[in-house]
């Protein structure tokens, strides 16, 4: 297929203005001047021109499709069926890629069913973005969505699970290092739940199976603690102590020399968070995001879609958050697409436009460098070179 676009964004804000893309089945061929293309093009090969802005399928590295999104998304989680759930979190991950998501990491199911799911996406039964699924998250007994099933005590168990997920066919290892709001009457957001012994077992056991480790981590001391251990991403790095907020620098600098990778997880509603927190905690729960970004850190986009008041067509809402601490657009494009494609083991097959990777396209009326609300003005989704209509529900 031909598309030819107003401009193309190839690279971290640089267009190709007038430019031209051609795919073959899934994936990218060639890209360059309109009229180089068209040179390069069969007679009679489709063609899909627009005035607007090409750019690379977003990706949201942070979302669980088990959870419906509600107030309060347990207990519906809780009365349903395995089969009720595969269909509600079929139609929630078409929502996704219809919102110009086309690729997602989902960080933690029940059952199995976000890896059945990205099987079932893969062979074509049914739409959604390509799906990096972790399977069953980590937890200690009775911790942080121990209702998902992976408690686990000791390094023996820690490590049976991670192989257990990794030969069902997980992308990526969960941890629940720290509690969660999540999990009623479980350890507080702050509070850390494994041992460092047990944290190394798992950091471990999944880096020899060559799958990274995803650490879901509030409070400080469990930040100190994943990094420690040697994971690969943080989710929400929130700084939380059991008395407020407290960014150790000394960590910090780990985050940063060890290329660890932080996903903040933030939610389409982020502005409501004054009303929640007060206006001065949240600002400075703001702030924190503000001097990791200031300070270097490797930033992803992610909306912890599924969770309270997280829907599945919140990403770009989300970014919004980024453009109010003062990120540049092109900066938080890269991180909604080939950087986040890179957090996730992906960041040669999609993220970007280039000649061999993955035809995962979206086409916006405006301009998003400009104007970064003009992500939400979509027209067309490409996902492995197959078009969806994008999301107009109000």
């Amino acid at each position: 297929m031909l598309f030819t676009s107003t401009r193309v964004l190839i690279a971290s804000g640089q267009y190709l203005d007038d430019g031209a893309v051609l795919t073959e089945g899934d994936s990218i061929t060639a890209v360059g001047p309109r009229a180089e293309i068209e040179r390069q093009a069969s007679e009679g090969v489709p063609r899909f021109d627009f005035d607007g802005t090409l750019l690379p399928g977003l990706v949201d590295a942070h979302v669980h499709l088990i959870f419906d999104g509600s107030p309060d998304p347990v207990p519906a989680l809780a009365n349903s069926t395995d089969e009720t759930l595969f269909e509600d979190m079929r139609r929630r991950a078409e929502q996704l890629l219809r919102s110009g998501v086309t690729t997602a990491r989902d960080l933690g199911d029940r059952h199995g069913l976000a890896l059945r799911l990205a099987a079932a996406i893969g062979e074509g039964s049914t739409p959604g973005p390509r799906i990096v699924s972790a399977g069953t998250p980590l937890t200690t007994p009775g911790g942080h969505c121990h209702f998902l099933g992976g408690e686990v005590s000791g390094e023996d168990q820690v490590r049976d699970l991670v192989r257990r997920n990794v030969a069902a066919g997980a992308g990526v290892i969960k941890a629940m290092v720290t509690g969660g709001g999540l999990t009623k009457g479980g350890p507080a957001s702050h509070e850390s739940q494994f041992t460092a012994e047990e944290l190394a077992a798992l950091v471990d056991e999944s880096h020899k199976a060559g799958v990274q480790v995803a650490a879901h981590a509030h409070g400080t001391d469990g930040i100190a603690a994943a990094v420690e251990a040697g994971v690969d991403t943080i989710e929400h790095c929130t700084w939380m102590t059991d008395s407020g907020l407290d960014l150790r620098q000394d960590v910090l600098k780990e985050i940063i020399d060890r290329r660890i990778v932080v996903c903040p997880a933030v939610s389409p509603h982020w502005r409501m968070l004054p009303r929640i927190f007060g206006e001065e905690r949240a600002a400075a729960m703001f702030d924190l995001v503000r001097q990791m970004a200031d300070a270097g850190v490797r930033l992803v986009a992610g909306t912890d879609a599924g969770v309270q008041r997280a829907g599945f067509n919140g990403l770009v809402p989300a970014l919004g958050f980024y453009s109010h601490l003062g990120l540049a657009n092109s900066s938080i494009i890269d991180m909604a697409t080939s950087e986040a494609a890179t957090a996730l083991g992906l960041g040669s097959v999609t993220g970007r436009i280039a000649p061999g990777f993955r035809a995962d396209l979206l086409l916006v009326d405006g301009d998003p460098l400009a104007d970064l609300t003009a992500l939400g003005n979509i027209r067309a989704v490409f996902a492995a070179g197959r078009r969806y209509q994008p999301d107009t529900a109000e």
